[in-house]
């Protein structure tokens, strides 16, 4: 996999680091937050999916029976949503035009 880079997580206070495969548009990133201490079984964080509309695709999947995790925040350079529960979220993002 390709190294692409790492930066701060303004609202946990860790990092990430993104990579992808030479042949996909994918990106897999990496996060570590401070203080964290894993167990068996906490190895997958969250997935994430880019959509046209976070805000939406956050309500309609809670009106589904999904739980929110984190509400809805509009960040500089994109808005993201997560719901999920037992420690295992889908983490929804769209980018700010």
């Amino acid at each position: 996999m390709e190294y692409l880079g790492r930066h701060p997580i303004e609202s946990t206070g860790g990092e990430v680091a993104a990579f992808r495969s030479k042949s996909s548009e994918h990106v897999l990133e990496m996060n570590w937050y401070p203080g964290s201490k894993y167990r068996g079984g906490s190895e997958l964080d969250h997935l994430a999916f880019e959509c046209d509309d976070a805000e939406q695709e956050v309500a309609r999947l809670v009106k589904a029976g999904a739980k929110v995790a984190r509400p809805v925040e509009v960040r500089p350079t994109y808005i993201v949503g997560f719901v999920g529960s037992e420690g295992i979220c889908l983490e929804l993002f769209q980018a700010r035009k």
